[in-house]
């Protein structure tokens, strides 16, 4: 029986007690039996009903164990927990993250030293001994043991640490490797003082989470290169499309116009400083505003007044951020496929807004040129490629995935004879 029970069944008997005291001696004359049985049902009933804690048991010492258990199980499992989810090393084995990460590990040693190696220095060391033992010392002689063995070490003798200081309290180390998945880089070194070695279990399982993040970390490194390749190439793409089309319109110039032929290329010239002053793929609107600006004046002057260009620019934009090179090739496309095609020439409107609401920039580009033929505008909506498609386009869309994966919207729109509108809408940065 339950401790709740106990005392419901005491109460019980002395509710019986006092119907039997009340029904049978108080009462005259006393009551029939089974008038007796039937008020003493009822009190009993009453008295289960209303004592629930009772039935249940004691529910509140019950579950007050547990709960302390859970709370201490949260403190060591909050622990853990806190340095699965911070740990610094997920940013890469560094001596900034191996410090913060050694101060993380230990205080969950009882009091151990805690020291994070690459393949050659100590990162970081905390705990006793961290007096002598310092961020980029050469790392203790059994380091080297345990990355070319590929597993953990124990050692178990003083003189056997390697440590010169006489005074050193370390007696013993418990030497397990850090690896980024394919590569052992470093390792983790748990100290005692006691003589006593640390759980080599206990270590090889910290070790094994410091290698996960480790090799998550290199997995996002991998991947951040893969990107700012496939960027750089796609971008790279764009470059001598727009220089070949340039040199040709100032080729043009040079018999007939030296002092123009001078300012386009002074012009030219700026425009590829601005390119490889570029780093990243992030640019202020208002450079790539002017970037525009000095694109169009190069082809202004090829064309001449068949090229006429509208800006109707939000002076909010001008701050924003926006993938490098990515209106001047819609400009340049509005102005070769839409524009140089049509005899009497036209206009290209250049619109960038800001919506604080949706926390987005839009720019579109207009033009009243010839159009994209529905077949050729079909392919280019799905994402294939055609005999003198170009890839203006299809660059712009692949580096606008690379950057913002779903989050940004390319829409044409074109009508043959009747002109083209591109709008882009990407996250405002």
């Amino acid at each position: 029986m339950s401790n709740g029970s106990l005392p419901l069944a005491g109460v019980v008997l002395l509710a019986w007690g006092a119907v039997y005291l009340v029904t049978q001696q108080i009462t005259a004359p006393p009551l029939g039996a089974g008038t007796t049985v039937l008020i003493g049902a009822g009190l009993t009933t009453a008295l289960i009903v209303g004592y629930p804690s009772a039935l249940r048991g004691p529910r509140s010492k019950r579950f007050a164990q547990p709960a302390a258990a859970r709370v201490q199980q949260g403190r060591h499992g909050t622990t853990i927990a806190a340095v699965g989810r911070s740990m610094p090393l997920r940013s890469g084995l560094t001596a900034e993250s191996a410090h913060r990460t050694a101060q993380l590990l230990q205080p969950l040693l009882n009091g151990a030293a805690v020291a994070i190696t690459d393949r050659e220095h100590v990162l970081a060391f905390a705990g006793p001994g961290s007096d002598h033992h310092r961020s980029g010392d050469e790392a203790a002689a059994p380091t080297a043991r345990a990355l070319n063995r590929g597993k953990a070490v124990l050692v178990r003798r003083r003189g056997e640490l390697g440590c010169p200081d006489g005074d050193c309290l370390l007696r013993t180390a418990v030497i397990v490797p850090l690896t980024d998945g394919n590569r052992t880089v470093g390792t983790l070194q748990v100290y005692r003082t006691d003589g006593a070695l640390s759980p080599q279990g206990v270590v090889e399982g910290l070790a094994g989470i410091l290698s996960l993040h480790l090799e998550l970390a290199e997995l996002n490194r991998r991947q951040r290169l893969a990107v700012d390749a496939k960027l750089d190439a796609l971008r790279a793409q764009i470059n001598p499309h727009f220089l070949f089309n340039t040199l040709n319109t100032i080729a043009s110039k040079v018999h007939t116009d030296t002092e123009e032929t001078r300012q386009l290329l002074v012009r030219l010239s700026d425009f590829f400083r601005y390119v490889v002053r570029q780093e990243g793929h992030f640019a202020e609107f208002g450079q790539e505003y002017f970037f525009v600006r000095t694109y169009v004046s190069l082809e202004q002057a090829r064309y001449g007044d068949r090229v006429r260009v509208r800006y109707d620019i939000d002076p909010q934009v001008l701050t924003a951020h926006v993938p490098v090179l990515i209106i001047q090739p819609l400009v340049e496309n509005a102005i070769k496929h839409g524009l140089s095609g049509k005899v009497e020439g036209g206009t290209v409107t250049l619109k960038a807004r800001v919506d604080p609401l949706t926390r987005t920039t839009s720019v579109r580009v207009a033009d009243d040129g010839v159009g994209i033929p529905s077949d050729m505008l079909k392919r280019i909506s799905d994402a294939e490629r055609g005999d003198g498609d170009g890839q203006g386009l299809s660059n712009i869309a692949g580096r606008l995935a690379s950057l913002y994966g779903e989050r940004y919207r390319l829409d044409i729109q074109s009508t043959e004879n009747g002109g083209t509108v591109v709008d882009l809408q990407i996250p405002l940065g």
